[in-house]
């Protein structure tokens, strides 16, 4: 394809990045484009496993602190619903909430396993925000037995955090190639290090089984020898 065709469909500004970084040059910028793609696409079996892992790790720890396998619903008028929890409107509730609105509307039953399946990583990473972490006193922090002992809440929080923002960005589109206008792949070396070393944390086998997914160096080291 045509650079003006591509940059017809894919628009002008998010093109434009590619070409700056590019100086100027259509045939490297278009050859950049695909290479981010490449890169991006080498995440989702990363960030698949990942998301997974660590949603059940956390269910698995709260159905023993709750004691009640259903506490995803359950606990929608319990610490759910904790006054304290005003400033932040009540995000867990309504993630809930609007998780069984969308399981109704498709004419299903409320379960517990089908309310899981419905939360993004954002639910699961918030549960390490201060104001939902002590109203679980803590508890979540044993989803890390394998963490190093001066890692505490924060900075678990901070590494979550980091990697829900750029799964993000693999989601939705947004360029993983760039640290302002200069072509740089080290955020992206660095968010895959964070995830391994976060699964460590929870398990060395899980760690290692996402190996043998992991491609995401050899798309990097391609990219870079354009």
């Amino acid at each position: 394809m045509k650079y003006e065709k591509l940059e017809h469909f894919v628009s002008l500004p998010r093109l434009d990045r590619f070409l700056t970084a590019c100086d100027g040059s259509k045939t490297k910028a278009q050859e950049l484009y695909k290479a981010n793609l490449r890169v991006a696409e080498s995440f989702y079996p990363i960030m698949h496993l990942f998301e997974i892992f660590l949603r059940n790790t956390i269910y698995y720890k709260l159905t023993k602190y709750f004691g009640n396998p259903d506490w995803i619903v359950a606990e929608k008028s319990g610490f759910m619903s904790d006054k304290t929890l005003k400033p932040s409107k009540y995000f867990l509730k309504k993630q809930i909430e609007s998780a069984e609105t969308r399981v109704r509307r498709r004419g299903g039953t409320i379960t517990s396993g089908k309310i899981i399946a419905e939360q993004m990583l954002g639910f699961w990473t918030s549960l390490f925000d201060t104001h939902h972490y002590k109203l679980l006193s803590g508890s979540i922090i044993h989803c890390f037995p394998n963490r190093p002992t001066e890692v505490q809440r924060k900075e678990i929080n901070l590494k979550l955090d980091k990697i829900r923002e750029f799964r993000n960005r693999v989601y939705h589109n947004e360029p993983v190639c760039f640290n302002g206008n200069k072509i740089d792949f080290r955020e992206a070396m660095k968010i895959k290090k964070e995830i391994l070393e976060v699964l460590g944390w929870i398990d060395h086998d899980i760690a290692k089984y996402i190996n043998q997914f992991d491609n995401v160096d050899a798309k990097i080291h391609l990219a870079l020898s354009l």
